[in-house]
């Protein structure tokens, strides 16, 4: 695969473009991938849920102003669903739809904006790594707060982050939407020869139970177990070249839209260097978990309440 070298990259790769509703986020993306130019554009939108008032009509003008939008020598195919799936079955259904026909290539959400360099970084990978079973995916999002792990240009991890990514049909392979490979017994050995805090291993264990139950509707902490489990790694820059703009009002899970991860500015790469080794960051992980886990208020408490208990105990047991 050659890589051009103009200012406004054009990607090689085939892009995988998932919308709903929201037509002011999808325009914003659909215009990174204007710029890019892709040869060949997949484009699905789940089916509009029949409580939501006037949700029919928003999926519509959505679906019709993006097609309005493609103007350029492009091949493109769409999987418009008429009935609402939610996002387990619809967003897991249309990466395999995707990967029937690639073998890799690059998946955006409606509200995730991409810069041009996280086109150039993702068909670079996609390349370097084509035949390496040890990376799973590659990210576009840093969620490091400016932390750089390393002098190269990105770094490896043990996590999933989402927001704007690509990978391999090698890797969807492995993907487990039900999570029927793998038994509630045999989880938490596996994620204790991942993560070292006990507090970390309950919390992946309580979302791997209620992922697999049902509880929680999602597709996307599969792709998590799939590499976990196959003891993969992901791939997440050292700059910000995704910005997660969905959130707030019209957002149906990222509804805080004074969250530290909404709106991370976006900065663009220059040369890719590639690390000497490829070991995960274990550091930068656990920045990322110590966040969405509460991690260390949650060992304050712990801590808090053993002291009391221990406090209590000697004072019941003095003679």
């Amino acid at each position: 695969m050659s890589i051009p070298t103009e200012d406004c990259y054009q990607t090689q790769s085939a892009i995988l473009f998932i919308i709903f509703n929201r037509l002011d986020t999808s325009l914003q993306v659909l215009k990174q991938i204007r710029n890019t130019k892709p040869a060949r554009l997949y484009i699905t939108a789940d089916g509009p849920r029949t409580y939501k008032s006037a949700e029919d009509l928003r999926c519509q003008e959505t679906k019709a102003m993006i097609m309005a939008g493609i103007d350029w020598d492009c091949e493109v195919n769409t999987l418009f669903r008429d009935e609402n799936k939610g996002p387990k079955e619809a967003i897991a259904s249309a990466v395999a739809w995707f990967f029937e026909h690639e073998e890799e290539g690059i998946i955006l959400e409606h509200d995730c904006l991409p810069n041009n360099s996280f086109f150039k970084f993702c068909d670079t990978l996609l390349e370097k790594y084509r035949f390496d079973n040890r990376v799973w995916l590659i990210s576009g999002c840093n969620l490091q707060n400016g932390k750089k792990w390393g002098n190269a240009s990105y770094y490896f991890s043990n996590l999933t982050n989402g927001w704007g990514w690509a990978t391999w049909r090698r890797s969807w392979n492995t993907y487990d939407k039900d999570l029927i490979k793998y038994n509630d017994e045999e989880v938490r050995e596996n994620l204790q020869n991942i993560f070292d805090d006990p507090l970390i291993v309950d919390s992946w264990e309580n979302i791997f139970k209620d992922t697999k139950s049902g509880k929680i509707d999602t597709w996307d902490y599969q792709v998590t177990f799939a590499h976990f489990f196959n003891n993969c790694v992901n791939i997440v820059p050292n700059s910000n070249l995704v910005s997660n703009i969905g959130f707030g009002v019209g957002a149906e899970n990222t509804i805080d839209g004074d969250s530290f991860f909404a709106n991370i500015p976006l900065i663009e790469m220059g040369e890719i260097i590639h690390p000497q080794c490829m070991l995960p960051q274990k550091q930068a992980d656990l920045y990322t978990l110590n966040y969405f886990f509460d991690v260390e208020k949650r060992r304050y408490k712990q801590n808090l309440l053993r002291r009391r208990f221990k406090k209590w105990l000697i004072g019941k047991i003095k003679p």
